[in-house]
């Protein structure tokens, strides 16, 4: 049980963590920390000349001073003192023994140096390669991001489209079925279907009484024009009109 639990646990962690984790900002700080191992190279480099060149500062006064006791003594041995010459002597073979020691430190530290310079180069070259292919792959994520992020969108969209593409077709069907009402009662009001069946005759009576009525009043028109004519001008007349 307890083992179940423990693997359910590292599942749902890797998952968060997949879904947490940016490879770009995995990729920037694996590259600070190649850039800090070269730090600490180069400063290795730098701290290793400085103790070389204080080596060889202290191996030329040592050497310096090789010569002085030789001369010291020469001097004591031009005087008679033989016991001061070979003081003189016996610090010189010491100060020879610490200048050969010495010299085989800077030989070391000579060769500790130009491996480790060699190493600093291979290890510059192999951060400069990373850096180029951090940005390149840092590009490439981007670009693949904006391209899933734009694909989303778009199928978003279309599932959108879809919905309105549905609503206008059924604002299409129910206009074409309005036009077809608005032209059916069209149709049915020019043929008098929708005539008010119980005003219909009052209105057709009134019809005809206007039309007798302004028939009537076209012939005393007519007769009254024609009283006033000539008789020349009734002669003009046609027959039938006077």
């Amino acid at each position: 049980m307890l083992s179940r639990m423990s693997t359910v646990v590292k599942s749902k962690m890797n998952v968060l963590l997949d879904k947490a984790e940016d490879p770009r900002e995995t990729l920037d700080y694996a590259y600070e920390k190649q850039v800090e191992m070269l730090r600490n190279v180069k400063r290795g480099v730098v701290e290793m000349v400085t103790t070389k060149r204080r080596l060889e500062l202290q191996a030329a006064k040592v050497q310096k001073n090789v010569s002085k006791l030789d001369g010291q003594a020469r001097q004591a041995l031009n005087a008679g003192r033989e016991d001061l010459a070979r003081i003189a002597l016996e610090r010189k073979q010491a100060a020879i023994t610490e200048l050969e020691g010495l010299d085989e430190q800077v030989t070391g530290l000579e060769l500790e140096q130009e491996k480790l310079t060699q190493a600093e180069q291979r290890l510059q070259a192999k951060v400069h390669a990373f850096r180029n292919k951090k940005e390149i792959i840092k590009a490439q994520y981007s670009a693949a991001q904006a391209q899933v992020r734009i694909g989303s969108a778009l199928s978003g969209l279309s599932e959108e489209m879809g919905d309105v593409s549905l609503a206008v077709e059924r604002a299409e069907t129910k206009t074409e079925t309005l036009k077809a009402k608005a032209g059916a009662i069209d149709e049915l009001a020019a043929a008098g279907v929708l005539d008010d069946p119980i005003s219909g005759s009052d209105d057709d009576l009134s019809r005809q009484l206007s039309s007798i009525s302004a028939e009537a009043t076209v012939d005393a028109e007519l007769n009254a024009l024609k009283s006033s004519l000539g008789p020349a001008e009734k002669k003009s007349l046609p027959e039938g009109k006077s």
